[in-house]
């Protein structure tokens, strides 16, 4: 295969990351791990799978239902606990805005100031307009640190708090917590609260029912979603094949290399062999126990709820 450097199938960043990380030997089989959400969203087409994800009919069962439920039956209990003072929603992992709306339209009576986050510039703006158009937000928040990567939710967490709007919320729904390593996650968002603030986490559990959680990640919306990673490592699909495993307390979504293929793009080369493994995506899964325990670390009042089969939570956390 030829130098590749003008391709639009290969991305930059990808394939950085690709020849940064290298590989690891597990028994004979190359494993290539690449697992980052930031590269799941680079491109506006990357962007828009995931919204078809969402709407998927399993991802509504398994995730948005679940946390829909939870947030219906406990929001009483919730909005009990946020007091009369204005209020910073900032939603990180924003989306399309869908979750944040389902959570906003049960606000009664409370002035809301609505501040999207996301690595992506596609979903920030499309969170904008949706809840724009909600009556009860009195401000959508819009500058540069709204498309952004968590690492920097302390600069905007403090350019919130600027006058009367001096109490957030962040939510971190959608089992956003589950892609990242949870210690790193907790540390950064609890680093950006002050005392009194809140934190809202909606978050699929492991009920040690495997197979089923498993079968969920093997849904075909999820295979549209990750293969725009091995394709943009310019992989035809036809070269892959996609599955799912779950191994050290996690579900990790993989690539399997079906032929031997040598990638060359700005003067680098990596040859892929048949039967290497590109794992593209990795979500946490915690039992209830576990899952309590972290929150317990970082915060100083934790109420947490349950679905009834387990499989996903919904937990208050104050600073």
């Amino acid at each position: 295969m030829g130098n590749q450097d003008n391709s639009p199938q290969i991305n930059d960043l990808i394939f950085k990351e690709l020849i940064k990380r290298g590989y690891s030997l597990e028994g004979n089989t190359r494993v290539w791990n690449i697992a980052d959400s930031k590269l799941w969203y680079l491109r506006p087409d990357q962007a828009q799978a995931f919204l078809d994800l969402e709407s998927s009919k399993v991802y509504q069962e398994e995730i948005i239902q679940k946390e829909i439920n939870l947030i219906s039956k406990n929001i009483d209990e919730i909005f009990g606990r946020f007091g009369e003072e204005p209020l910073n929603v900032i939603d990180l992992g924003c989306g399309d805005g869908k979750k944040a709306v389902l959570f906003i339209e049960k606000f009664k009576g409370k002035r809301i100031r609505y501040c999207p986050v996301d690595i992506s510039s596609y979903m920030v703006n499309k969170a904008i307009d949706k809840i724009s158009r909600l009556s009860n937000v009195e401000e959508v928040v819009e500058f540069q640190w709204n498309i952004s990567d968590f690492e920097n939710l302390e600069n905007i967490t403090f350019l919130l708090r600027q006058g009367e709007y001096s109490k957030n919320l962040i939510l971190l729904l959608g089992n956003t917590l589950g892609n990242f390593e949870i210690n790193e996650l907790l540390y950064e968002i609890r680093s950006s609260m002050k005392e009194g603030d809140f934190l809202l986490i909606g978050n699929g559990l492991n009920n040690e029912d495997q197979e089923s959680i498993l079968s969920s990640y093997r849904d075909p919306a999820q295979d549209n979603f990750l293969e725009k990673i091995p394709r943009q490592l310019g992989l035809d699909k036809d070269e892959v094949e996609y599955n799912v495993r779950f191994k050290n307390s996690r579900v990790e979504a993989f690539y399997t290399i079906k032929k031997d293929k040598v990638i060359e793009f700005q003067r680098k080369k990596v040859t892929f062999n048949k039967g290497d493994q590109i794992i593209v995506a990795v979500s946490y899964k915690y039992n209830e126990s576990e899952f309590v325990s972290f929150l317990n670390l970082y915060f100083d009042e934790v109420t947490a709820r349950v679905s009834d089969d387990k499989s996903y939570a919904l937990a208050l956390c104050k600073k």
